[in-house]
């Protein structure tokens, strides 16, 4: 079945890093999927419904964690990554993943490459991240050592085979940097568990990068999905047990110097936003809460 239309131009590969991209190859089921998964305790059809009935009702399934309707939209993606890259990637282990295979096949002949302005600097507080970016001039060195190197080990792959070695032993010394290309296939629910991980501002760059290329395709496949994901995923704050013993604290605080916790909750409720309304409704019982 071929595409929708509005979703035919990511055919076309969204680059990504100097040489990646990401490629929609097909989907199935869409917002409306989700919504007769939802409903299908009552054989209600999506169709039935008014449209603002169907977003309200996504919006209620992933507001309140909700996995199984959006289990049933499915997508798959075709991505041209490093391998350093996909080594993160490949650790979402609830996608159906096949990669190109350099047993079979001679490695993808193109390297990941780092302009001298973007080399990152090891953070100071964070074992795992980057903060900053090292000098443009020693960038320079380090993008020349880098492009020497790569051209080095890619020119003794390339003698190993010529000389008749096996392509699964050949490949050993090839750098992370290489591209490697792969279908990847996932539902809906483990895909935005995937962009709320990756797309996160401590995730790593190029990760990150792929993620945001990803967003492009969700935002036009399932927009009333994408549109309560951003609400409440994206742009959502969790509070552990003692960080609302915390605000507790804080309420009481408020309360002992003569705030009136009716007005409070009021004034907390309209500045939200919402009218009235299921969400406005759970939003001023979790205010209440916190005056209990």
């Amino acid at each position: 079945m071929p595409l929708p239309t509005h979703l035919q131009r990511f055919t076309d590969p969204i680059p990504v890093l100097s040489d990646g991209h990401v490629q929609l190859i097909d989907c199935m089921g869409d917002d409306l999927a989700v919504v007769d998964a939802a409903r299908v305790s009552f054989f209600g059809k999506a169709e039935e419904h008014t449209d603002a009935a169907n977003r309200h009702l996504i919006r209620y399934l992933l507001r309140h964690r909700h996995s199984t309707p959006f289990e049933m939209a499915e997508i798959k993606l075709r991505v041209r990554v490093p391998m350093d890259c996909w080594r993160q990637w490949i650790r979402h282990r609830t996608a159906s993943v096949n990669e190109s295979s350099t047993r079979y096949a001679p490695a993808i002949d193109s390297m990941d490459v780092t302009p001298p302005n973007e080399w990152r600097s090891q953070s100071s507080d964070n074992k795992q991240g980057s903060a900053g970016f090292v000098d443009p001039e020693v960038g320079k060195l380090l993008t020349a050592r880098e492009t020497y190197i790569q051209k080095e080990l890619r020119d003794v792959y390339e003698e190993r085979l010529e000389h008749g070695v096996a392509k699964e032993q050949a490949r050993k010394d090839l750098p992370l940097s290489t591209y490697t290309e792969a279908y990847w296939k996932i539902d809906l629910h483990n895909l935005l568990h995937f962009l709320s991980l990756r797309l996160d501002p401590h995730a790593q760059l190029e990760i990150r990068l792929y993620a945001q290329a990803i967003a492009e395709i969700v935002k036009a496949w399932v927009p009333w999905t994408w549109e309560a994901f951003e609400d409440y995923r994206l742009g959502a704050m969790f509070f552990t047990r003692q960080e609302v013993t915390a605000l507790e604290d804080l309420m009481d605080r408020l309360l002992a110097n003569g705030y009136q916790a009716d007005k409070l909750v009021t004034n907390a409720a309209a500045a939200s936003g919402l009218k009235n309304g299921r969400e406005l409704t759970e939003l001023t019982a979790k205010l209440r809460r916190l005056f209990e």
